[in-house]
């Protein structure tokens, strides 16, 4: 399987025209500088040499509002990775940016430097979200947006965040919706945190903001994750990278904080799922043993971190023992064994069946 690395260029803040009130873009990414074509060519350059010649390389520029840079600072830095894959030495450039930075003019030049794909901070469709978090834009932005990467063949990228001011559960599931009607080529989920020097951690302070619970993150992004799941849409990540100063106790103030956020997140979908078929199932659980094959990127989620998943159904239904395998098996199916009776279910099925009963969909 080719092995694809991203090579990260961070732009903290630079040509970003709003201080959202999460936001602290020095904090976020430990630095304060602004980016030139020496420091791209030189980063580009370093990773290079750790990859492997037969894999699929990407230049990512993050952070900040790359399209809101001036356009010829756009030109200097991008002349760079376009340098590289014009030569096949890397093979995709990626950026993000504001839904309200992007315009013809903008993406002619994009697509002159042969950008592949832009993400789009929205974080929300709901404008009161919007509004209350000091984003500067609107959710009319965001569908002109999408629409205007799409019609120019440039993959979309959309990056939604949970618990911010004036949001909810239901202010989320409208927003997972609305992205999936815009059919993106990827999604990122962040669970809000409090930040060190934001107005969000003034809020926080003042109690006129209160962030949501690690189990209601959680809760939340399970319900996202599988919608997404359901309708094909590829999640890439969920939850803030941690780093040497994102952790609890450091940057981060308070709020939903796990190192293994999308981990947590993938374990409860297998437990919401498994809990439904079990509790449906006409069998004597008790002191019998459960035996689950599962693919083996599939063993981790099913047991849960730290055995969270076994210690649960031990406990429900009083299982004598809970064994899981790998096998080879197709990555949406599960084998279940009790006893003499045995199963093989799958997945999406299940998750079908439980968004519908939730009336989720």
């Amino acid at each position: 399987m080719t092995r694809h690395y991203i090579i990260p260029i961070f732009v903290p803040h630079l040509g970003c025209p709003h201080d959202c009130v999460f936001c602290n873009q020095r904090k976020i990414t430990g630095l304060s500088t602004n980016i030139t074509p020496s420091f791209v060519e030189k980063t580009i350059k370093e990773h290079l040499e750790t990859f492997n010649s037969d894999s699929y390389v990407e230049v990512a520029f993050y952070g900040g509002s790359f399209t809101a840079i001036d356009l010829d600072i756009q030109k200097e830095l991008l002349k760079v990775p376009y340098k590289y894959k014009e030569k096949g030495l890397i093979q995709g450039i990626r950026l993000s940016t504001r839904p309200d930075c992007i315009d013809e003019l903008i993406l002619n030049n994009l697509r002159e430097y042969k950008v592949d794909t832009i993400e789009l901070g929205v974080q929300s469709l709901e404008d009161t979200v919007l509004y209350e978090s000091g984003r500067g834009h609107t959710s009319k932005d965001v569908y002109e947006a999408s629409n205007l990467i799409k019609d120019y063949g440039i993959n979309l990228g959309l990056q939604m965040m949970i618990g911010l001011p004036g949001d909810d559960r239901c202010k989320s599931l409208y927003t997972c919706k609305e992205f999936i009607k815009l059919n993106p080529f990827c999604v990122r989920i962040y669970p809000t945190l409090v930040v060190k020097d934001t107005y969000l951690e003034t809020l926080y302070l003042k109690d006129k903001y209160i962030p949501l619970t690690l189990e209601e993150a959680v809760d939340i992004s399970t319900e996202l994750l599988m919608l997404f799941n359901y309708y094909h849409i590829d999640v890439i990540r969920i939850g803030l990278q941690p780093t040497e100063n994102i952790q609890l106790g450091k940057d981060v103030v308070t709020g939903p904080f796990h190192p293994a956020f999308r981990q947590l997140v993938e374990a409860n979908i297998i437990k919401l799922l498994l809990d439904d078929y079990l509790s449906k199932a006409n069998l004597t659980f008790q002191n019998e043993v459960l035996v689950i094959q599962a693919n083996s990127r599939n063993i981790s989620a099913i047991a849960g971190q730290k055995s969270s998943n076994i210690n649960y159904f031990m406990q429900k239904y009083k299982f004598n023992k809970i064994k899981i395998y790998p096998k080879d098996m197709d990555s949406d199916l599960l084998g279940i064994t009790i006893g003499q009776f045995y199963d093989k279910i799958n997945i999406e099925l299940l998750m079908e069946s439980y968004l519908k009963e939730k009336s989720i969909i």
